[in-house]
Parts: C-alpha cells; structure tokens; sequence
C-alpha cells in the first residue's frame, strides 16, 4: 500500500466533468465501485487534478459550502403580528373610532393591540441556528493533491474528482470514496447514531448498503480518530450526506395543534361578532336613526366580545409550563412546544443514550458449550465450586487483557475510561471480586492492542511465581481457531467442541448480546517470547455476552406512555438484532417485525405506513429513513415527538411535531433544530413533560372558557339592548377596561393552574377537538345566555325605578365583574366540583381574583378615573343586589358539572345514552323471561 503522503507519480490525465453533468454523480453508488473505477468516473489520478481544471469544475459544481436559508426580515415579524382575524378587527374598530374623534376609546385599542404585537414578535424573533450549527462542521482548509504534489487549500475550493489526504484529528471536508485507508476509523456517530468508530477501508461493498456499513466512504464533517487514508472527492457542498440534511433542516415546520386550534377558534370568533356587530349596526341606525351611535354599539359589541387578551394567555400559560419543564430536566426551546407536548400520540424514540443507559454492560456469561448464566447469578454455587472458579476466571481473563483505565474518586468509587467493551469487562471483574489489585499490577510482560485486522487482543502477564499467563480476547471464532481445549460447562478442561461454543454464542447472539470470547495459557518463562506473538495452543475460558442496558424506569415510563394513549417507536441506527433486543425488555409491542433502512428503500409510502402500524423497531436507519418515517406517521395523523442527539437526527427533529434533543451527549445542530432538550438525555422525563403539557392545555382551555363565556355574556347583552332601543349599554372604554384590567388579571391567573393529577391516564385529545370541548361549550352558552340575562334586566329594571343612566351603567359593569370573579373560579377544572379543588393550589388565581375586584371599586370611588370611565360610585345595598345575582353563574357552572358527574355514573357518560337504553332493554327482557 503506498504512503498517502507520497504518492507514485503518473502523467495525470485530467479530463473535464462538463459533459458529466452533477445529476449523474449524484447518482451514482460510489460505494459499490472500485476505487479504480470510481477514479476512471472521476476522470482524475493519483496525482489529482492540475489548477486548471479544478477551477474548472469550481466554476460546473460551485463551491463546496452549504446553504443557508433565507431569513425573515424583523420587521415582517413584527407585521405578521397584525394578521390575526380578531387584530384585524379590532384595527378597524380602532381606525373608525379615531374618525368619530373618540380619542380615548381609540387609544385604549391600539395601546392594547400593540402590547399582544411585542409579546409575540419577541417569542418568534428568536434565530433558528440550526443551519449555523450545521455550518461550523465545515473545514475552513484542507490538504489535497494538485498538480502532482500536497497542497493545503480552503476546503471551500475541493471539487468532485480532487485527492484529499485524511490523518488523525482531521474533520472530512467533503464526502470521499476511499482509495487508502491505513487504520483508518472515523467518528461517524452524528450521521449514523452509532456509538463505535467506523473502521474503514478501501473494498466496495453492495450499492444497497445502509450509510452505516458504507466502509468505504467517508463523509463530510466527520472527525477521523485514528489512522490515515487518501479518499475522491465524490460529493461537495449541498450534494454531501452533511449537504442533504442541511436542506432538509430547511424544510418549514408546520403549525402545532394548538396553533391550528387558535387559528379555527379566532376565525369562528371574527366572523360571529362581524356578523353580530353589522346586525347591531344596521338595526341600531333603523331603529334609533343615529348612525355614529349604533356604531358605537357595534364597536362595544365587538370589542366586549373580542377574547384579545387570549394571546396573552397562551403566552403566559406556555411560559409556565417551560418553568415547570424546567424542574424535571427539560429545557423548551419553543413556547408552543409546551402544549405540543400534551398531545402527543407517537414518540419516535433514539435507542442508545435515551431509552439504555449508553454504558456497554456483561450481562451474561457461559462456559464452553454450557447455557448462559446472568452475571448476578454467578457464585450461587458457592466460592469453591469448580464452576465458580471457571466462571472468576473468565471475567480475570477479560480484565487482564484490558485497556481500561480505572481511577479511584475520594470517597473510593472507581471510574473507568476507555474503549466501550474493555469498561464493561473491567467493570464486571471488579463487581465480582474475579480480579485482585495485585493481579491488575501484574508486569506486563508482551502486549498486543486490539487491530480489525486481528480480530483480538493480547497479554503476556509475569505471574509472582515467575511464570507467565498469555491471555487473548475478541471475536469468538478467532479466539477459537486459537484454541485446543476449553473450559466445560462443569468447570474442568476438555478438548474444544466448536459446536457447543457456536450453539452458546448464537442464543447470546439472538438476544442482541455483543458476544465476546476469551482464552488463556500458561507459558513457561524460560521460552522465547516471539514464539508467543501469534497465540496457540489456547484454553477456550468462555464467552462474555454485554449489552448497553435499559435505563431503570424507561420501561415503566413507556407503560405509562401506553396507558396514556401514546405508542412508542424505536428509531435507531443500531442493528436489528440489537434493537429488537432491547426493544422487548423494554416492553415495546411488535418487537418481532423489525422495520430496516434498507427494506425501506423499496417501499411506498402507503406499504411503509402499513408497516409502521405492525412495528414499534426501525433500525440501521439513515437521516432521510428517520425524517420520512416522522412524515409517514404524521401523514396517518398522528402528533410526533421525536428524540435525537446527532447531526443525523436533525431533520426528523425539526419535521417533528416536537423534536426533542439529548443535552447532556448532543450535538450542536440537534440542540438547535429541536424544541426541547433533555438535560438529562433520560426518556423518563420526556413522560413527565407530557403530562406538564398536558396540564399547560387544561389551564390554557379554562383560561378560554373564561374569556369566551364572559364575552358572550357581554355580546348578548349588548346586541340585545341595541335591537330593544336601550340607552347604550357599556361604553367601548368601559368593555376594554373590563377585558384588561380586571378579567386580564385573572385571565393570566388561571394559567397558573397546576392541573388535576390524572393527565396520564387518559388518551390524547382528538385532533378534531377544538380549543372547548363539547361539554364546554354548552356550558358556555348556558352561562353566557344566563348572565347577559340578568345584565340586561338589572339594567332596564333600574332606569325603570328612575336611576340614573350612569349608575345602572355601573351596576351592570359591576354585575359583569363578578359574575368573571365566579366564572374565574369554576374555570379551574371542567370536570372537578369547586369543592373539591384546594384554592391554594392555585393561589396566584385567588389573590388575582380579589385584586381584580378591589381595582374595579378603587376605580368606581376615584373621581377623575371614574369620570374618564364613564362610572359611579355604588351604595352598599347596589353592591349586594350585584353579588347576590352574580353568585348564580357559579349555581349554573357547578351545577353543569354535578349533573353531569350523576349522569356519567349512571350509565349516561360517553356512549350514555346508548348504555342506558340497552340497560332497560336487558331488563325488559328479563322480566320477559322470568328472571329477576
């Protein structure tokens, strides 16, 4: 094999790609060619391409960067603020005002429209740097061969067809088919989710081959650990594996449940209240013949109606339930994610690090041809038996042949560092006491690290007696062609049986075990140590089975995942094999019909979502597998939540319905195309967020109940008193005041409530829910049609008795206030008595709730804020006539939800009805026959 850094030297034989075309390099498998060929598709040497044509091809195939999205400009963020249908409205009522020179009336509404703008622009003028994270993966310079000697060059300038030299340290500037590869491995975990480095080397293998199992490839922006290697550039910029998910990342996420939600409910509200105000309109200038006043009517209608502050709530509501996220090691990087979160039904979970505890583990052990044994059930036979003994000196085996470093803490824990396997072996010895510290001091007398090539590792040991113990480790059937006797399945040593050992390392095997085995021979010291380099005449010991563990908890999460209506999905880069393994300790469902990358590739979409609905495993799949099986999901209807740590999973992340990244062993650019990260890198919470979100939608529904059942109180009541030629009912300025002074501040309150406790044990809201449910809102009609009752006739009752038009004004205001105040306090809970909650469970709602009255009366009492008003100071008899008539809304909320509550018990709760009547059918037909 040839020094990549001094190549033999032929005539170069450049020849331009210009009739090549990018389409036809795109397509090509350059895995599947032989390096010759790829070189002859190239049209390049191993002296690489002269200047000439490489500025060539720069000029055909453009400069090796990615590229970036378009960003908005701030200031259409800040005017895609003003689009909503209810600020549209209100713009207009505020523009109208102004022209009818009630200045006051129209500042309110502008200072009011303002405010939700700045809420909003702030939330949304956040940068997404998900792309400047992708970015920072590029290599700002590179070495290559130009002109028949290394030059180092700005990456940015590599075209298809250029030689790169790779050595250790170096991150891979662009995708490169490898034509030398000197104990090459490559770190490729942000694209293929595997832990281990790649090994690479120079053979082509099948153009179906996962991204994975590409040996003979190395990809753009992947950081070479060991080795050195030269390698074509095939692929640069956006035409890279790096390339593609950069442009997928780009890809728009849609809106979120909540937010189509909002969208349906602000269009529904718009269009009634118009349809109302232009009949308030209409009638009002018909009948009184004045047409500035009946606008002023209309415009009191709409803004008594209009919920403006529901932005506002949302926004405060999603704030919170960030907070409390917070506490359980979920930081939410996107407001709307909190409630995203509540209405998940699938969670496409990352295997290793999230679901398992990213920590290789023995699980089982074996002595030649003998069943597994779990380790923690190795010694039950008693420290002198025979098998025991054998069993110690299997795991002393693999520790003594063990690269592992162990380092004591101060309070004497013992922390390991190094390769994956050589942890767990060591780690294992430890735990069972099968290696001492005098043994692990031992002179080393020969060592061989381990090599891909050899397939095991190697260690001559200086034993205290002088002699020496020659131990190997690694790949079974290399351990075995070593080998002549063995340890049997009693303990004693008996002549090797390949077949006992191969039945024992397949039932490993199947169990997603890495399998490995050991050996061991005692040397007399006096023989040549040379002698020994190549081992032989081994004692097989036996085979150490070691699996990266379930997280503790994780399964009993998924449990509560399914008894909350959400399916879990494993999505990894592991092999099959593995994956299932885990997959059914875990207790996923259809553990048996492993979804794979490469099987995907021949499905339709419609065969694909077949699949997923009879599998809960996909493995050794790439970024476009994981990103389309999100889309395959969401296209059934499903809400997605996807977990990720590599530069892999980045786009299923930002395509998700809520893409979740693992903060503590994460990546940059998953960190940044996600909306939520996980401290902890643990599935556990992941649980916990979603009850936090769903709980975030329950204070968020109550919120709109309150305002929309307040509002329809005010609606009805004021198109009422237009069409029955009333003296105008509330002033614009009043309805404002009540909207942001006193329900704004219980509005935000009820954003604070904790939730019910049961967000678990009841599946996701239907999609086709709207932000009320059923219940609600004919418990809001109800209400709304009962209190705009009782406005309307304490109203025309009082100017009948002769009060004045400014007191009744005020009465009827005050009547509206506290019928919110009791309306605030039954809005905590849709199903949950009052009775039954704790008020200080939500004490900020309470406190909110008395404030918002005391703000009403301080007004009514202050003389010139009463006077701008329009308001009146009450007697004492005028405020207990508006509480005794105000407390019946709560008579009417609560005793919705007993009645209700009685029904559900017997037999009239979902499906009720139908219950009921096959009820007394059966009992009819009982009686018919005899029975009692």
């Amino acid at each position: 094999m040839t020094d990549p850094t001094n190549p033999p030297t032929n005539e170069p034989r450049n020849t331009s790609l210009e009739q090549t075309g990018n389409t036809q390099l795109q397509d090509t498998a350059w895995h599947s060619l032989d390096a010759s060929e790829a070189m002859t598709a190239l049209k390049t040497t191993d002296q690489g391409l002269d200047e000439q044509e490489s500025r060539r091809r720069l000029d055909i195939f453009g400069q090796n960067t990615l590229a970036e999205a378009e960003t908005k400009p701030k200031w259409r963020l800040f005017l895609e603020q003003f689009t909503s249908p209810l600020i549209a409205v209100l713009i207009v009522c505020g523009i109208v005002t102004i022209f009818l020179k009630h200045y006051v009336d129209a500042a309110a509404i502008f200072i009011v429209l303002l405010l939700n703008a700045i809420i909003g622009y702030y939330q949304e003028s956040k940068a997404d740097k998900a792309v400047e994270a992708l970015t920072s993966l590029a290599t700002p310079t590179t070495r290559v061969m130009r002109d028949g000697r290394l030059q180092d060059i700005d990456a940015a300038d590599l075209v298809p067809g250029d030689l790169v030299v790779l050595e250790s340290g170096d991150r891979v500037p662009a995708d490169l088919r490898l034509v030398e590869a000197l104990q090459l491995r490559i770190d490729e975990a942000m694209l293929t989710g595997e832990s281990d480095e790649a090994k690479k080397s120079t053979d082509a293998v099948h153009k179906d081959a996962s991204l994975g199992d590409r040996k003979c490839m190395a990809f753009s922006g992947t950081m070479v650990t060991s080795g050195r290697g030269r390698g074509l550039v095939v692929a640069t910029g956006s035409d890279t594996e790096l390339g593609e998910i950069n442009d997928l990342v780009h890809v728009a996420k849609g809106r979120t449940p909540l937010q189509r939600i909002i969208h349906r409910t602000e269009v529904g509200i718009a269009v009634a209240v118009i349809l109302v105000a232009v009949f308030v309109f209409i009638g009002g200038a018909i009948i009184n013949g004045d047409a500035t006043e009946a606008f002023l009517s209309a415009v009191s209608l709409v803004v008594a109606s209009m919920p403006e502050a529901l932005p506002i709530v949302l926004t405060v509501a999603m704030a919170l339930g960030v907070s409390r996220m917070a506490d359980y090691n979920a930081i939410v990087r996107s407001l709307p994610a909190v409630e995203t979160l509540g209405s998940i039904t699938v969670i496409g979970s990352d295997k290793t690090g999230t679901l398992t505890q990213n920590r290789m583990t023995v699980e089982q052990c074996t002595l030649g041809g003998g069943d597994p044994i779990q380790v923690d059930q190795i010694g039950a036979d008693g420290a002198d038996d025979p098998r025991t003994r054998a069993f110690m000196a299997l795991m002393r085996g693999g520790a003594l042949t063990n690269e592992a470093h162990r380092q004591a803490d101060e309070d004497g824990t013992i922390r390991y560092s190094g390769d994956a396997v050589d942890m767990a072996m060591a780690r294992v010895a430890d735990q069972t006491g099968a290696v001492t510290r005098e043994e692990l001091d031992s002179p080393i007398a020969s060592q061989t690290p381990y090599e891909p090539e050899l397939l095991h590792s190697m260690t001559i040991r200086r034993n205290p007696d002088g002699t020496l113990t020659q131990y190997v480790k690694g790949a079974p059937d290399a351990i075995m062609s070593m080998s002549t006797t063995m340890v049997g399945p009693d303990g004693n040593r008996i002549p090797l049986d390949q077949d006992a050992v191969h039945a024992s390392y397949k039932m490993m095997g199947s169990q997603g075990l890495r399998v490995i085995g050991v050996a061991s021979r005692t040397i007399d010291p006096d023989e040549d140590l040379k002698d020994h380099k190549q081992a032989h005449d081994m004692t097989f010991l036996g085979l150490e089975g070691m699996l990266d563990p379930p997280r503790p908890g994780v399964r009993e999460a998924i449990a509560d995942c399914a008894k909350a209506g959400i399916r879990v999905v494993m999505i990894t880069g592991d092999h099959p094999v593995t994956a299932a393994a885990i997959g059914k300790r875990l207790g996923l469902e259809h553990t048996e019909q492993t979804l794979t990358g490469s099987e995907m590739l021949e499905m339709s979409d419609e065969v694909l979502r077949a699949r997923l609905r009879e599998t809960s495993i996909a493995a050794r799949v790439s970024p476009q597998d994981k990103l389309r099986i999100v889309e395959a999901l969401q296209d059934e209807g499903h809400v997605v939540a996807v977990t990720g740590d590599g530069v892999n999973d980045a786009p299923a992340l930002k395509a998700a319905s809520v893409g979740i990244a693992m903060g503590e062993s994460g990546t940059d650019v998953a960190r940044e195309a996600s909306d939520v990260v996980l401290t902890d890198d643990n599935f556990i919470t992941i649980t916990q967020a979603v009850r936090q979100g769903r709980a975030t939608f329950k204070a968020i529904r109550g919120s709109a109940y309150f305002l929309l059942s307040t509002a329809a109180a005010a609606m009805i009541a004021v198109g009422v008193n237009v069409i029955a030629e009333e003296p105008l009912l509330f002033l614009p300025l009043q309805m404002l005041w009540i909207n942001f002074v006193t329900n704004g501040v219980q509005d935000i309150a009820l954003g604070f409530e904790p939730g019910d406790g049961d967000e678990l044990e009841s599946p996701p809201r239907s999609a086709e829910e709207g932000l009320l449910s059923r219940v609600l809102w004919i418990r809001l009609a109800v209400c709304g049609l009962w209190m705009a009752t009782c406005i309307l006739v304490l109203f025309r009752s009082n100017l009948d008795r002769g009060m004045s038009l400014t007191v009744a004004r005020t009465m009827a205001l005050t009547l509206l206030v506290l019928f919110n105040f009791f309306i605030a306090m039954s809005a905590r809970s849709e199903k949950k008595l009052i009775i039954q909650l704790n008020p200080l469970d939500n004490k900020f709602l309470l406190v909110a709730s008395f404030v918002a009255l005391g703000i009403h009366a301080g007004a009514m009492y202050l003389a010139p804020v009463a006077s701008v008003l329009g308001m009146a100071p009450l007697t004492g008899t005028q405020w207990l006539i508006c509480l005794g008539i105000g407390l019946t809304a709560l008579i009417f909320s609560e005793g919705d939800k007993l009645i209700r509550s009685f029904l559900a018990k017997h037999g009239y709760g979902q499906h009720g009805r139908a219950n009921h009547f096959r009820h007394v059918r059966r009992s009819i037909a009982d009686m018919l026959s005899g029975r009692s």
